[in-house]
């Protein structure tokens, strides 16, 4: 809970809109697989659905999307109700030209966030899609 916290104004610099990672102010690049990794050992000790999209966004960084999306898709019965889930598969969709697919994702994630910040962000990556 630390870590994320220590990095809330890189996430959320002025309180408003979410910064997602890629974009964030970073002294050094984010080591993808050691975040893997560890989030290896994570799924051994709490095999939960929210932990393994978690790691399956790092497996988009490390490798592919196209890998991520198949692992985030087993996840849906039990996270359809996770606006996280939809941002997540519209961003893997976006980043494999899928923009249909990724908008229909998009507006799921909208409709489920919880905060401004949130939606904000999301209404702008759905705005981008072509």
């Amino acid at each position: 809970m630390l870590l994320t916290e220590a990095r809330r104004p890189a996430r959320v610099p002025a309180g408003v809109e979410l910064v997602p990672l890629a974009e964030q102010d970073r002294i050094r690049d984010t080591d993808w697989s050691q975040v893997l990794a560890l989030y290896d050992q994570l799924v051994h000790l709490d095999p939960s659905p929210i932990i393994a999209l978690n790691r399956a966004i790092a497996v988009a960084e490390l490798d592919d999307p196209e890998v991520a999306l198949t692992a985030v898709d087993r996840l849906e019965p039990r996270l359809t109700g996770y606006h996280a889930y939809h941002a997540t598969r519209a961003d893997l969709l976006r980043r494999l030209g899928q923009s249909q697919q990724s908008r229909a994702a998009y507006d799921r994630a909208i409709e489920l966030a919880g905060n401004t910040g949130d939606t904000a962000y999301l209404t702008r990556r759905r705005a981008q899609l072509q």
